[in-house]
């Protein structure tokens, strides 16, 4: 491990997972401190983007509102999130999904991912054995 590893890992303010992937919808409850209150705003969209640079990675989640495509970037190590909700997987084939900014309605969405849906194996009960039929 290089110096700077090192060195992010024993300041990193934050251990999180990351357990999402570009196409994704996501729902990241933030915290917003106005003045002397505090409030959680969730924030639901796409990750268009994943930016992979040690403590300082950051993710892009896009959402359309009133017609409007909004764009926000998160820090992903950041104390003032308090969660990332994975809220369905999307299909994508790219690296990045900024294709999307042009498109509206139904060709703005992406297919859902088939296969492990996060289910693990241990999870789900297992079947009662088979009885013999000669006992």
């Amino acid at each position: 491990m290089d110096l700077i590893q090192s060195v992010e890992k024993e300041i990193a303010p934050v251990t999180r997972a990351i357990n999402f992937e570009v196409g994704d919808t996501v729902k990241v409850h933030y915290r917003i401190i106005e003045g002397d209150k505090e409030r959680i705003q969730v924030f639901e969209g796409i990750v268009i983007a994943i930016d992979n640079h040690g403590l300082g990675k950051n993710f892009t989640v896009r959402k359309i509102s009133f017609d409007v495509g909004v764009e926000r970037i998160f820090p992903l190590f950041s104390p003032r999130i308090g969660k990332i909700d994975v809220v369905r997987k999307g299909k994508a084939r790219r690296a990045k999904l900024y294709f999307l900014r042009e498109r509206k309605g139904k060709s703005a969405k992406l297919k859902e991912r088939k296969g492990r849906s996060g289910v693990i194996a241990a999870d789900v009960p297992a079947a009662p054995p088979a009885e013999k039929a000669g006992e």
